[in-house]
């Protein structure tokens, strides 16, 4: 495949990074579009960096590459400068491998990560020449759909979409392509692929549903409205992790990324059970991956790439149970004369850890991170965190006689049932830890410790225990963290906080229902994208839209909602029950810390899904 690039070089020369635009990337695809059934432009809603280190970007682009007929391409919001260019001479938005329109493809999907980049997502629509409504598009637009972690809850961008697939897209991708090349070599029409998609399980057509309200603005009903949509849709898992299509040649980009690494996905999951946390619920079963494989991977991965790091991720890296074979392999495989780093995001406290991070970095001793999430330990059983006071502390104590003088602490400003006490704790918590340097020999204290206490603020998220509570409003998150900030030793600990109002939108969005599509919209035109940037992000653009569409965002943050009331996302099954999130939400109250899924099976029905932890244990 020839192309032919979409900018000029006067116009590449004048943005920031004319790389993002190019699709020139070590092992990027090419296909003869003559010979092509079925065009997928693959959306991440961000710019270029943030979307290429994305490892679910890399799954579905090497998934649906795989396929002959298919050609799957990708498309990332521009960055400002570029965007201003493409409105002021009508440049619509373009593919990077082929440089084609967007219009001219058959699917535009967005792989959604998190709430604030749904204004970006209708700016792609805009750019892209399409109406940002779904009942608007014509006939030849592309069909647009969405999929990622935030789709578990997709009635704030029901509007926009097309279609929704719940869960991994490994399960019913391919079922829905191959249903689309008949429909399409048919002659049907876009209302009648989206029926056929009715048949599909994990699929929402949201255009085939109703809502209506109650008077004090709950839901009153959620209810299908053609006799083949279903009244529960089932999220898609893949059970097989080992035997499962993984990117073996992922494309290498030609500028710096976030991550410039290879990634090696050791298992889908948490077994954790942490209260607060989305992932670790809609994600279950955890499945692990065979350490042979990994072994296989990492070489080819390494070998095809030139990276000289390698990340292991998951949700809770230390949980995997072949982990220090892997890690021993990797580390005399890549290490030493190769000069392969290796990191471990997501590790645990404790001395198995440090053991491991002492081998990865015997050469050089970055910063250890560490998220106790709460500083009392009355507020981390609410949580279920798991952790005690001693571990963190003992953890400290082993990093720093293990060389380490950076550490990295993570806390949540609100959760629920929270005090000042507890927020009280954080400072001393760190404090304490800074106190457990100085227990170490003088001759040891080779440099001043470096204590980073970070601090966001809670959002109640969808299928967790605490979807059911309310978010502190943004005047108690201000007032918490001023709090913290003067029981900090400035002298002993850097302090970092989030951005409360972003936090407050959040709220508001992932427990948003369908009323919710207006403001997004108000707030685009009011000139809202790249709303997770700071350096763009407007409260103002936010305050006006709700204000311009008459809602509260109390009513969707700052509420508590009881267990009888239609939440938007009840007509999607992940498997863990309601019952069994409403169980924990109680236990929290009371303090009870449940087990690890690994101890003891609290039965919440993602043993249903016939394999995986559940049946291992």
């Amino acid at each position: 495949m020839t192309k032919k690039l979409k900018l000029s070089d006067e116009i590449l020369l004048s943005v920031e990074k004319p790389a993002r635009y190019l699709g020139n990337e070590i092992n990027v695809i090419k296909k003869d579009i003559d010979e092509i059934d079925i065009r997928f432009a693959l959306c991440f809603p961000d710019v270029y960096e943030i979307g290429m280190s994305h490892v679910g970007l890399a799954v579905l682009y090497n998934l649906l590459n795989k396929r002959e007929e298919t050609f799957c391409e990708r498309v990332f919001s521009p960055w400002n400068d570029l965007e201003k260019l493409m409105r002021d001479r009508n440049i619509p938005l373009f593919a990077l491998e082929s440089q084609d329109d967007v219009m001219d493809f058959d699917f535009l999907g967005f792989t959604i990560q998190y709430e604030m980049s749904y204004t970006n997502i209708l700016n792609v629509l805009d750019l892209a020449g399409m109406s940002v409504y779904s009942k608007d598009r014509l006939e030849s637009d592309p069909i647009v759909c969405a999929g990622g972690p935030c789709t578990y809850n997709p009635e704030p961008i029901a509007e926009f979409i097309d279609f929704f697939y719940i869960g991994e897209g490994e399960v019913k991708l391919p079922q829905i392509l191959d249903l689309y090349k008949v429909h399409k070599n048919n002659g049907g029409s876009k209302e009648e692929f989206l029926i056929k998609l009715l048949d599909v399980e994990g699929i929402y057509v949201p255009k085939f549903y109703d809502v209506s309200y109650k008077e004090n603005g709950e839901i009153k009903a959620f209810t299908p409205k053609h006799k083949n949509a279903k009244e529960k849709i089932e999220k898609q898992v893949v059970m097989d992790l080992t035997d499962s299509i993984y990117p073996d040649k992922p494309l290498v980009p030609l500028i710096q990324t976030v991550h410039d690494r290879v990634v090696l996905e050791l298992f889908r999951g948490c077994s954790r059970g942490c209260r607060f946390c989305q992932a670790g619920m809609i994600y279950r079963p955890v499945r692990e991956k065979n350490v042979e494989v990994l072994k296989k991977q990492a070489t080819e991965l390494i070998k095809n790439t030139g990276h000289d790091e390698i990340s292991l991720i998951s949700l809770s890296s230390s949980d995997y149970t072949r982990l220090e074979e892997l890690t021993n392999y990797l580390i005399d495989e890549f290490g030493n004369d190769k000069h392969v780093n290796l990191s471990l995001p997501s590790l645990r406290i404790d001395k198995f850890s440090l053991e491991i991070m002492s081998k990865v970095q015997e050469m050089r001793k970055s910063s250890i991170t560490f998220a106790p999430e709460a500083g009392s330990q009355r507020l981390r059983d609410v949580i279920n965190k798991g952790i005690t006071e001693e571990n963190i502390l003992s953890g400290s104590s082993q990093a720093f006689q293990g060389g380490w003088t950076r550490v990295k602490l993570y806390f949540m400003l609100g959760l629920p049932t929270e005090t000042y006490e507890d927020i009280e704790a954080i400072a001393k918590l760190g404090q304490d830890i800074v106190e457990e340097y100085y227990k170490l020999p003088k001759e040891v204290r080779k440099r001043k410790p470096q204590i980073v206490v970070s601090t966001s603020f809670f959002v109640p998220k969808a299928f967790t225990p605490f979807q059911w509570d309310a978010q502190d409003t943004y005047e108690t998150f201000m007032e918490k963290q001023s709090f913290l900030n003067k029981k900090i030793n400035k002298k002993s600990i850097k302090y970092n906080c989030h951005d409360a109002e972003t936090s407050m939108l959040e709220g508001v969005m992932a427990r948003g229902d369908r009323r919710i599509a207006k403001v997004i919209h108000s707030a685009w035109k009011n000139g809202a994208t790249f709303d997770a940037w700071s350096e763009f992000f407007k409260f103002s653009n936010w305050e006006k839209a709700f204000v311009e569409n008459d809602i509260d965002p109390l009513f969707y943050a700052s509420r508590v909602r009881s267990f009888e009331e239609i939440l938007p996302w009840d007509f999607i099954d992940i498997g863990v029950t309601k019952e069994f999130l409403y169980k924990e939400h109680l236990r929290s109250k009371e303090g009870k810390v449940s087990p690890n899924c690994i101890d003891s099976c609290m039965n919440c029905g993602a043993n249903r899904f016939g394999g995986g932890i559940c049946h291992e244990h």
